[in-house]
């Protein structure tokens, strides 16, 4: 195999890539909202009847049958409450996060702009995180009514020095049983600890399940160019078990059979473009896991259900339970910190493991470079720099060998003359020169074979990491993770590639093949001007560095032809 058929099986593998791409992008479209089905087991406002529940005893898998509806913007009695931090702003009552604002992250390149809303109420934006109580005896707090700030006070902050701030909320109910429900805000920290005391001051045993659930709309997502990484980027919801690891599903395949998983642990989260939320109740919680869609004000709510543990608390006696609530961007060193298995797929690299593997080393490397050199654009033409010395062994048997076909060019015209038209008896002598001359055909397959997976893993790796968000490298380029907004290094590829492609051995060349390659670079500069930048920047790094090695073989095994 010679380098015009690399060349093309790497473009006619790109090509089948965007396509992929686009495809899945259509297929991702949110099915057209339906209504959702009102059952047997629902009361007023969503709110399930008791004596719906089968069983003295609730289980977890009947209370998530029958755990209260989400419904967009439910009203509620209980009044509001502000909580900031240096991280976040959050509007939330005791069932309900409704509004969550990511400080440190504005919705713009302007640091200025109004910074990321993650949760929200209005019906656009949907996206809130519920939790509340469900039993088979007697009255609970929901996420639709009955929690109340315990004091009254309805605004908090984090004070300075602090390391968190409590947000308490308090619940009565008529037969002497009160849950206490307290948010823990901490410092530099996008995790908040939900904390439920239940205390049973009645005379009867009391019995119940708490639930955990998000409830979004999808987003509707602006079009930037046909490579616009939030175009591919994963939306809807996550989950992770211990037994069957993670999983996930888009929002248009909820349908596609009921989840209903009882699991121990675990975690379950709705994901998007460089932010997530996401429950983490107790590791050696029971649960159930389930999916659900509803019908609210603004189209379709989808969503995920955690329900459990259950407790039983005996008259004078306490129960606690606690779960985490992540709200923000996809950091790996603070999702990591959490030491929660699996909670790493949440920066979804990709689907498939092994791929999602790769990307996470490539960032790893990217992070440690960058630890040294404090640019993000500088860190990625380290990482080329470290991937060309890995791979130098590979490539450098690559370009020597074509040095020898260069060298050996005026042979093969001689060969391509005698033979005319008989194009196996000329590929045949050309193949017995090869092996005469120790000539290896297929030398330079391999290192661009290889360079591949790296490339798809590199391209999901930097449109994910919220780390490069807005990361500048020089002058014109601001965001890494956007297009290059002049096509410079687009342009700077073409050329690369052009100069790259006039090193080349075209002797005896198919002329078909020929006019082919000299459209390449243009079909390659084209396709990467919808690239991020930061993955051009790559390509192009990697490119010239591969033609000034490529150049230095040809100076050093082909300065003067073979002797005919």
């Amino acid at each position: 195999m010679n380098q015009t058929r690399v060349f093309l099986i790497f473009a006619w593998l790109m090509v089948a890539t965007l396509l992929w791409m686009e495809w899945g992008k259509e297929k991702a479209a949110p099915a057209a909202p339906a209504p959702a089905p009102v059952t047997a087991s629902q009361g007023e406002a969503g709110v399930p009847s008791a004596a719906a529940v089968p069983g003295a005893v609730p289980s977890a898998p009947n209370i998530a049958a029958t755990a209260p509806t989400p419904t967009a913007q439910a009203t509620t009695s209980a009044p509001s409450v502000t909580v900031t931090s240096d991280v976040l702003k959050v509007v939330l009552d005791g069932g309900e996060m409704r509004q969550a604002d990511l400080l440190k992250y504005p919705t713009t390149s302007d640091a200025h702009s109004e910074p990321v809303r993650l949760f929200a109420q209005d019906a656009a934006h949907y996206f809130v995180a519920q939790s509340g109580w469900v039993s088979n005896k007697g009255a609970t707090p929901t996420h639709l009514a009955g929690f109340v700030p315990e004091g009254g006070k309805q605004e908090f902050a984090l004070a300075e020095g602090a390391s968190s701030v409590d947000v308490p909320f308090v619940w009565t109910g008529p037969d002497g049983v009160t849950i206490r429900r307290t948010y823990t805000f901490g410092r530099s920290n996008y995790v908040v600890t939900v904390r439920d005391e239940v205390i049973n001051a009645g005379a009867q045993p009391w019995q119940g399940s708490v639930y955990r659930q998000l409830s979004r709309v999808p987003r509707a997502l602006v079009k930037k160019g046909p490579m616009n990484a939030e175009q591919y980027s994963f939306q809807g919801a996550a989950w992770y078990d211990s037994a069957d690891k993670y999983d996930r599903r888009k929002y248009d395949d909820f349908d596609d059979g009921s989840l209903d998983k009882p699991v121990t642990g675990g975690w379950i989260g709705m994901l998007q473009h460089h932010f997530f939320a996401a429950w983490i109740p107790g590791s050696n919680d029971a649960g159930t896991f389930s999916l659900a869609t509803v019908q609210g004000p603004g189209g379709t709510n989808y969503v995920i259900r955690e329900v459990g543990p259950g407790v039983t608390v005996a008259p004078g006696a306490t129960a606690k339970t606690e779960a985490r609530l992540w709200i923000g961007p996809k950091l790996v060193k603070a999702i990591e910190a959490q030491n929660v298995p699996g909670l790493d797929r949440a920066i979804d690299f990709s689907r498939f493991s092994i791929m999602a593997a790769i990307a996470g080393w490539l960032f790893w490397v990217l992070e440690k470079i960058y630890g040294l050199v404090g640019n993000w654009g500088w860190a990625i033409v380290g990482l080329v720099f470290l991937i060309k010395l890995a791979m130098y062994p590979l490539s450098a048997a690559q370009y020597k060998s074509m040095a020898k076909m260069r060298k050996f060019q005026p042979r093969i015209a001689q060969l391509k003359e005698r033979y005319g038209d008989d194009k196996q008896k000329f590929q045949m002598a050309m193949m017995e020169l090869y092996k005469k001359e120790k000539i290896n055909p297929v030398g330079g397959c391999l290192p661009i074979l290889l360079q591949m997976p790296v490339f798809l893993a590199l391209y999901w790796m930097l449109s994910e990491s919220v780390e490069l968000r807005h990361a500048p490298w020089i002058g014109w380029i601001t965001d890494l993770t956007s297009r290059d907004p002049y096509f410079v290094l687009p342009i700077i590829n073409v050329a690369v590639m052009w100069f790259t492609q006039k090193l080349n051995p075209t002797t005896g060349m198919d002329p078909m093949q020929a006019k082919m390659m000299q459209f390449m670079p243009l079909v390659f500069g084209v396709m990467f001007a919808f690239f991020p930048a930061g993955l051009v920047l790559y390509w192009v790094t990697n490119g010239a560095l591969g033609l000034l090695q490529q150049w230095w073989m040809i100076k050093k095994y082909s300065d003067a032809p073979a002797k005919t």
